[in-house]
């Protein structure tokens, strides 16, 4: 039974059309999955297990007579900062621990609708503001190729989910990076696509202008099915793009099947990227890459992005802003935690919020007021909103001269955990080949290019593409995923496996 959970998305998805498994077996398989694993990695924060099984015997009894729905029968997991109906939703953190929404996010209701199981909702950094699932108000997430390591964030959760076999896909969201980074982190594929082109509603805000929901898979022809199914325009959603939506997987697949994919295609090296702070291992993994996509036909030139040195500190000005402005909401009256501690108004808010918050959550709050407060607005504020309009300018110029941009997706590999707690301006650091992206508002993908020859662990990079070109970042990252060696199942899940036997 365990042996389907090594197969892909797709690969399942055809073995259900077939009838050579049923959605039924594939819940208990990733169930027993999940009980096996989640001592180890603690990747999930609330286990769907009587719901999951639910849906698996309402599809069954109710099998389509023709064509299925593109995810049929086939198990999924949630970051657990989109809203599930009837399903606790607690962003991982204590202001929301009991939060039990009464509507399903967009994204939810089209992978439902798609014929998708939900399995279970994923561990984060709190509100999704962290870059390794450490800042989670209930426990750390551990990485499946090394269990004393972060698997990166602030999806974390899901990318272990994928990696540890727990799911065949997952969704996630990314306002600095928190898809494409784990993704890179924990050796699976992960998409951030264009701001506006899947719905916000019903993701439970960080930073508006920044955050973008997206898929976690194990292969690029199953994010791109994924991404197919969330794409879309959707009226509650002021910023959706009412745009056509392509079908992702036949541009992938067109990719394959040429001898030369790449020829015609010129890709982008920005050397701000590239110029220092890569670890020798990811640098090299990332070279490696960058010469299969030469013999794939690609050409490849250097090229700069001047302002992207300024990425790290326009980001968290503005996300930090942003994140004092949305968390506003939960002052322990109309809804999340509550303290009993206050016996007027002000010290009931200041109560709720000092129990409710994590350190890291405080931490940004804090910034983000400061940054917008009266004479300092213009300062830091208005400045870092000029800055981001010149890196958009930046990648608009580069993408003009090429089809996509190259780089790696993380600096280095999964760190140590506890190793930049203490350290927030490092922690911070370790968006920095991701955020600027967000502050673009353009679409990336991370995809595993091998791993560290010393570490052994997983190395991503990403690829970068214009506005609502996803289809074309697709179709490069097929044809250098089919160049490339798999890198087979992470590490530490055998050894796991074999203890919880």
């Amino acid at each position: 039974m365990t042996s389907l959970l090594s197969l892909s998305l797709c690969d399942i998805r055809d073995k259900l059309a077939r009838e050579e498994t049923r959605p039924g077996e594939l819940v208990e398989s990733c169930l027993e999955r999940i009980a096996a694993t989640e001592p180890s990695l603690r990747a999930c924060l609330t286990v769907c297990a009587d719901e999951a099984r639910a849906r698996a015997a309402e599809l069954e009894n109710n099998r389509p007579s023709g064509k299925l729905p593109p995810l049929w029968g086939v198990p999924l997991t949630l970051k657990d900062i989109l809203c599930t109906q009837g399903v606790r939703t607690t962003a991982a953190s204590r202001m929301l621990e009991n939060f039990v929404p009464p509507y399903d996010a967009f994204a939810v209701r089209r992978v439902k609708e798609a014929g998708a199981v939900i399995l279970a909702k994923t561990n984060l950094d709190e509100f999704a503001m962290g870059s390794s699932t450490e800042f989670s108000a209930f426990f750390a997430t551990a990485n499946p190729w090394d269990i004393e390591r972060i698997p990166g964030g602030s999806s974390g959760g899901s990318a272990a989910s994928v990696s540890a076999g727990q799911a065949f896909g997952s969704l996630g969201t990314d306002t600095g990076g928190s898809i494409r980074q784990p993704a890179g982190l924990c050796g699976c594929v992960g998409i951030k696509p264009t701001y506006g082109r899947v719905s916000r509603y019903g993701a439970i805000a960080y930073a508006s202008s920044l955050d973008q929901i997206g898929p976690l898979a194990r292969t690029v022809d199953d994010c791109s099915l994924l991404l197919r199914v969330i794409a879309g325009y959707d009226p509650k959603d002021a910023q959706s793009a009412d745009l056509p939506v392509p079908d992702y997987r036949q541009a992938a697949a067109g990719a394959a099947d040429s001898p030369a994919p790449l020829a015609g295609v010129t890709l982008g090296l920005p050397v701000e990227y590239w110029r220092e702070g890569l670890s020798p291992e990811v640098e090299s993994a990332c070279e490696n890459a960058v010469d299969a996509a030469r013999e794939l036909g690609a050409s490849v030139k250097e090229l700069s992005l001047p302002h992207l040195p300024y990425g790290v500190a326009a980001y968290y000005i503005l996300a930090s802003a942003e994140a004092s402005t949305n968390l506003a909401r939960f002052d322990g009256m109309r809804y999340g935690l509550r303290s009993g501690k206050g016996d007027k108004l002000e010290k009931t808010y200041s109560a709720s919020r000092s129990q409710g918050f994590g350190e890291e959550v405080k931490r940004r709050v804090l910034l983000g007021t400061y940054a917008l407060s009266s004479g300092y607005y213009d300062a830091y504020y208005t400045k870092a909103s000029k800055v981001r309009r010149l890196i958009l300018e930046d990648f608009e110029r580069a993408l003009g001269q090429c089809d996509a941009l190259l780089a790696p997706s993380c600096p280095i590999t999964a760190w140590p955990f506890d190793a930049y707690t203490q350290d927030p301006l490092t922690a911070y650091k370790m968006d920095i080949l991701t955020l600027s992206l967000n502050l673009a508002g353009l679409p990336g993908i991370s995809l595993p290019v091998g791993l560290g020859k010393e570490s052994r662990l997983p190395v991503g990079m990403q690829i970068m593409g214009r506005a609502f070109d996803e289809e074309g970042i697709i179709r490069i990252a097929k044809a250098v995923e089919s160049a490339l060696p798999p890198l087979g199942p992470p590490a530490a899940l055998a050894g796991i496996l074999r203890r919880r036997a």
